[in-house]
């Protein structure tokens, strides 16, 4: 699938940053926006690269998963069940936001898989919202995580 450097810039890497802090919330991992946001940009290149490859699509989702994975368990040092577990379901998440949410809304303002695949600035604007939905829920992951670790640290 053809992807132009303008949606991996304003789509892909705000996609990948969203999924690493998830990952890191999953993990409960504390995070710096310096690494998460050059761990993200990596991602994204990555994909993008993988995708101009002659190989069937959805196997840049098996590499990001590699390299999430890889990066929890080495760099952030979680432990490979923790690091695993994580990747898998940040893009899970990301799968599930993405199929409920893209169709939903082309439905809704009649847009076409021909138009949504042709115009970046359609494509771009549509894929936002289950991109904030991925952070929303990392942070809501790490809210929740602070909160019953304060309560528990009141005992």
């Amino acid at each position: 699938m053809n992807i132009s450097f303008s949606v991996v810039l304003l789509q892909g890497i705000p996609e990948q940053i969203a999924v690493v802090i998830l990952a890191l919330s999953i993990a409960r991992q504390p995070f710096k926006w310096r690494e998460v946001i050059f761990v993200g940009i990596i991602l994204a290149i990555t994909a993008f690269m993988v995708r101009l490859l002659p190989i069937t699509f959805g196997v840049h989702t098996v590499v990001l998963i590699g390299l999430l994975f890889a990066y929890l368990s080495f760099i952030k040092k979680v432990d490979l069940s923790s690091a695993i577990l994580s990747s898998l379901l940040s893009f899970l998440v990301l799968i599930v936001s993405e199929s409920l949410i893209v169709p939903t809304i082309m439905n809704l303002f009649a847009i076409s898989r021909e138009e949504l695949l042709t115009n970046d600035f359609i494509r771009i604007l549509i894929t936002l919202p289950h991109v904030l939905i991925i952070f929303f829920v990392a942070l809501f992951i790490k809210k929740k995580r602070l909160d019953i670790k304060e309560s528990s640290d009141a005992f």
